[in-house]
């Protein structure tokens, strides 16, 4: 039985084809809305020209209001969403999600290696926001004080993990999302990422034995995730233990067919 499903399309359109109560977690890094930001070339004394403009796909305007009754309708009701953003969306996350989900927090990862600020004309922007949401019943798999911080030190992916052909701009790292998914699922339970970029979520998804379905627009970016996905199937079935690895100070290493497809919804 396959453990992944990959859809190459529109996450807004192929969301409605999901079965109600159907996942388990949703993991996903959808656009921060920061193209308006974006000041063009910056002109240096000592270098050539630098231009803070972001990558094409983040031009686009991201409401998280438009995701809400999907996201309602095709989670379990003991399921959680985390979802990457940035200062200038929090505020609508939580004006949305906060009255109709028992508990809305936000998880401070604060990136230990961030690309350097070439103008000391105000602080490094260090951290990005994981909101997080769930309701009463949800069990979380907490081991130790310290996996209940709602802070997160880790480098941003580097090295060998990030990938060179196609490069995506704000690929997470694997060991963030793998610690999202131990704390908030179980084996056999299934993670959704409808802005799924290059499969992070996906790998580390199936790194822990969990299904997992990803939905991708661009079709680069897509066929990178169809490959990492080939590449970590057979983990799948020699995965250890479940105890989580503590993701402070730690360098990062490496590591279309319907949606009505019954085994990809299946009960557990």
């Amino acid at each position: 039985m396959n453990k992944y499903h990959l859809i190459l399309g529109d996450s807004s359109e192929y969301i409605k084809n999901i079965p109600d109560q159907s996942i388990d977690l949703i993991l996903t890094d959808p656009p921060y809305n920061l193209g308006r930001y974006s000041t063009g070339n910056i002109k240096m004394s000592w270098r050539k020209d630098f231009n803070n403009d972001v990558a094409e796909w983040d031009t686009t305007i991201f409401n998280p209001a438009e995701w809400l009754d999907e996201f309602i309708r095709i989670l379990k009701p003991t399921g959680t969403i985390f979802a990457f953003t940035s200062y200038n969306l929090l505020g609508q996350w939580h004006q949305v999600f906060d009255p109709v989900f028992d508990t809305f927090q936000f998880i401070v990862w604060h990136k230990t290696n961030p690309p350097p600020k070439l103008r000391r004309a105000g602080f490094l922007n260090s951290c990005e926001l994981i909101v997080c949401v769930w309701n009463k019943g949800h069990t979380w798999n907490f081991t130790k004080q310290k996996d209940m911080h709602n802070f997160i030190e880790s480098p941003i992916c580097m090295g060998r993990e990030r990938l060179k052909n196609p490069v995506h701009p704000t690929q997470k790292p694997i060991k963030i999302l793998s610690h999202l998914i131990q704390l908030a699922t179980n084996p056999g339970d299934l993670v959704l990422d409808p802005f799924m970029g290059v499969g992070s979520t996906g790998v580390a998804a199936l790194q822990h034995n969990r299904r997992f379905t990803g939905i991708e627009i661009d079709p680069l970016y897509f066929k990178a995730a169809e490959k990492r996905m080939e590449a970590v199937t057979p983990e799948l079935f020699t995965s250890g233990s479940e105890d989580h690895e503590d993701i402070a100070d730690e360098d990062i290493t490496d590591e279309d067919s319907s949606l009505e497809e019954s085994w990809l919804f299946a009960s557990n």
